[in-house]
């Protein structure tokens, strides 16, 4: 059943170690720096109930709601309905969130489809799978993902140092496996669960390794203390920065001391290749969600920016209108690459409907790898005063606030408010500390640029080109490829598909 916000925050208050600033958080919904993520986290829950949003936000099934976030992709118009949900989160928000559960969920349906590799180590694997999905869609936790680990000295393996630098198996028991090491994870403070996994494929040439490891993790079980990143939040007046105050994301170190795993929750163990294939296929689902983020973020930069010439009457110049149209490039780019990767989505191995990977892999690289290129056209539009405008105590101030109102006030349309409102907001989406937080996040929120582009040379169609070119410049028939240009014309969509 869906769970509403109110049961979303009992689910953890509970005994779990979290310390941020130097101090033991005592109730991590009520503490200042988690308390406005945790609200959203919250609201996403009760939107599933609200008469507006409940047909938006859940599904039907055995005459029961359920979120339309966690449920399995089985048909195009599952694509169409959660981005849709996704839309609707951030519009009655009024802003981005990343780490809220339904793109993370997706990592697992990967192990859906990998159930053939789990079998090959121990067929309670991928029965575990199974149990741990149906599981997500029943109970509607907030899931979440563990991936980066602190890695200590790269150039060695993880044998020659300390071992606890990458999450490992120090023990096997009747009730389940002990595990030493650390991880790095957005909002597990105040997440239900996390799939945790390795980052890297380290072993060599071994087939098994104590560092293979895959597990569902109860972020509340004994052994697990969390070290976060001081938040955004509370820092700073909300009128000043409006963002970090409300969309802050907190980071933290996750640290499992001897931390008992049941066998129930793990999903591969020691089996490398099944190690080597999650970390092939982790985002063949959970990109699609990702990039939706960036699509919106596109959409905030042009916004901002759009408000900001025409308050001070520029939009009309071919040299701004030039600027905006990058953006708008860049947005629709996305947009398309969405769009299409469900348009000609693929069956994946599982029997899901998988999103078009090469689209998929190469609309993530558009969107990550021009993002701070699209920052910095957006800050040239929103202009200088985005970084030595006052702040809000100084609008306020009955002498100075004087001298504000004069200057900061455009014309009858646009009064002095107006203008530091907008302000504002470009300067904590653009310019502030998080905003410099959350670009470097998107950077390497999914792994890192180089990884990106590894994902799309395994899944791009090398072999049309290659047979194109073939044919082209008749070279010999001892040059030949897996498909046939035939079989590659045709696999390509027509102009009046979808």
């Amino acid at each position: 059943m869906i769970r509403s916000g109110s049961e979303y925050l009992a689910s953890i208050r509970d005994d779990r170690v979290v310390f941020i600033n130097g101090e033991r958080v005592k109730d991590v919904p009520t503490h200042p720096m988690f308390k406005p993520i945790v609200d959203i986290r919250a609201k996403i829950y009760d939107l599933q109930h609200a008469a507006s949003t409940r047909d938006v936000m859940t599904y039907r099934d055995a005459g029961e709601n359920f979120a339309i976030g966690v449920k399995l992709p089985r048909s195009q118009s599952d694509w169409w309905d959660k981005r849709r949900a996704v839309n609707t989160v951030f519009n009655e928000i009024g802003g981005v969130v990343t780490r809220v559960g339904d793109e993370t969920v997706g990592e697992m349906w990967s192990l859906f489809d990998g159930q053939d590799v789990l079998n090959e180590v121990d067929s309670q694997f991928s029965e575990n799978i199974r149990n741990h999905i149906d599981r997500v869609v029943q109970a509607d936790p907030f899931h979440v993902s563990a991936n980066t680990d602190p890695k200590g000295d790269r150039s060695k393996p993880p044998q020659e140092q300390d071992p606890d630098m990458l999450l490992h198996v120090v023990k096997e028991t009747d009730e389940g496996i002990v595990v030493r090491g650390a991880k790095f994870e957005t909002a597990a403070p105040y997440a239900n669960q996390a799939f945790t996994k390795p980052t890297i494929a380290n072993w060599g040439n071994e087939a098994y390794s104590d560092y293979a490891v895959g597990f569902i993790c109860d972020l509340s079980a004994s052994g697990i203390k969390m070290i976060c990143r001081t938040g955004f939040a509370g820092r700073s007046p909300v009128a000043d920065y409006p963002l970090a105050n409300r969309f802050d994301e907190i980071d933290s170190l996750v640290i499992f001391d001897n931390v008992l795993i049941p066998w129930e929750n793990v999903l591969f163990y020691r089996h490398t290749r099944a190690a080597a294939f999650i970390r092939a296929t982790l985002h063949r689902y959970s990109a699609f969600a990702f990039v939706q983020r960036n699509l919106a973020f596109a959409d905030l930069m042009i916004g901002a920016a759009l408000w900001n010439v025409r308050q001070t009457g520029l939009d009309k110049q071919p040299a701004v209108q030039e600027k905006l149209a990058k953006l708008a490039v860049y947005r629709e780019g996305i947009n398309a690459h969405l769009t299409a990767a469900v348009a000609l989505a693929e069956i994946s191995p599982g029997g899901l409907h998988m999103p078009n990977q090469s689209l998929l892999y190469t609309g993530r690289v558009h969107a990550c790898s021009q993002c701070h290129e699209m920052v910095h056209i957006a800050r040239e539009l929103c202009g200088g005063q985005i970084c030595v405008t006052p702040d809000s105590a100084a609008f306020e101030d009955p002498e100075s606030g004087a001298w504000l109102q004069k200057y900061y006030t455009v014309n009858e349309d646009w009064i002095a408010d107006d203008r530091r409102r907008l302000l504002a907001f470009a300067r904590d989406l653009l310019n502030s500390d998080y905003a410099g937080h959350r670009l470097t996040f998107q950077l390497f929120a999914q792994s890192p640029p180089f990884a990106h582009l590894g994902a799309v040379y395994r899944n791009f169609g090398w072999d049309g080109p290659l047979e194109f070119v073939k044919n082209s410049a008749e070279l010999s028939d001892g040059v030949c490829s897996e498909r046939t240009l035939d079989g590659w014309l045709e696999s390509q969509p027509h102009p009046d598909a979808g």
